[in-house]
């Protein structure tokens, strides 16, 4: 616990009595910064009475996976992995504005279906406090189906998180942000299995670069690419600039662009209306 900031201290103490209080939780678990620390601790808090429950799927990267069965091993944390499909779900591939929602709806359908058949009273997820400031669909759903968002509740932002995580020895504590692969499409533009295995073989090789928090943006012939700020200068580099062309070709586009902005959260929203962010 850290002596030197009682907030944070109230925050942890706040989420720790929420997760006994359960009884019992099954945790939407992707391996990324949240739902690990979320696990983490409700493994501490509940052993046995905690579950991590992980999707697999054409929107989850291979890379992924593979890192939540080795996190959630490291963790200690039960842990079971279902086969998914949001492709297979109607309206999902047109990728309208609250694609999000029908995502949350079937993967809590799922992870409410594992707690039952274990006989945990209560499942969750890892939105953080931060996440209020974005438009995010799956909110509805998780409001829906009855799904805590324990980390949320508490207060606790990805700042808090990291720091938390820093202190439990976690190996996501500084592992960059991580979103399905569908939220690299434009709302309207149709989502194929054969785009998102695009985008996510671009981004491999971009992380292979050594560039940290990436996105590739697929808009239509274009793979608008977004990295750090401070990366920008070494993605315009004669050498990695051929070879994310390269990359980028071989993926099915035609053009690959740097996107001078930068890597930010949700730039996928930013053409959106206050009218299409109620939906």
């Amino acid at each position: 616990m850290n002596e030197n900031d009682p907030i944070r201290d109230e925050k942890s103490k706040k989420l720790r009595k929420s997760i006994r209080d359960t009884g019992g939780i099954a945790i939407a678990f992707s391996g990324g910064v949240d739902s690990t620390y979320l696990a983490a601790v409700a493994h501490e808090e509940l052993a046995d009475r905690a579950l991590a429950v992980t999707a697999l799927s054409p929107t989850y990267p291979a890379r992924e996976q593979s890192e939540a069965v080795e996190i959630a091993r490291q963790i200690g944390i039960r842990h079971e992995v279902v086969e998914s499909n949001e492709l297979e779900i109607p309206g999902f591939s047109e990728n309208p504005v609250d694609r999000c929602y029908y995502c949350k709806s079937e993967l809590f359908e799922v992870v409410r279906a594992i707690a039952d058949k274990h006989g945990l009273p209560a499942i969750a997820d890892g939105s953080n406090a931060d996440d209020l400031d974005d438009f995010r669909p799956g909110r509805k759903a998780a409001c829906e189906l009855s799904v805590l968002s324990p980390l949320l509740e508490a207060g606790m932002t990805k700042d808090d998180i990291r720091w938390f995580s820093r202190e439990m020895g976690l190996p996501t504590a500084s592992k960059p942000a991580f979103a399905c692969l569908a939220s690299r499409f434009p709302y309207g533009s149709h989502i194929t299995e054969e785009g998102l295995n695009a985008v996510d073989g671009i981004e491999d090789a971009l992380r292979s670069l050594g560039f940290g928090q990436v996105r590739v943006r697929h808009h239509g012939e274009i793979a608008r690419i977004e990295v750090e700020p401070a990366d920008i200068p070494k993605a315009c580099e004669p050498e990695v600039r051929a070879r994310i062309s390269k990359v980028a070709h071989e993926a099915g586009f035609l053009y690959a662009a740097v996107d001078i902005d930068g890597y930010r959260t949700g730039s996928m929203n930013e053409g959106l209306s206050e009218s299409e962010k109620t939906v």
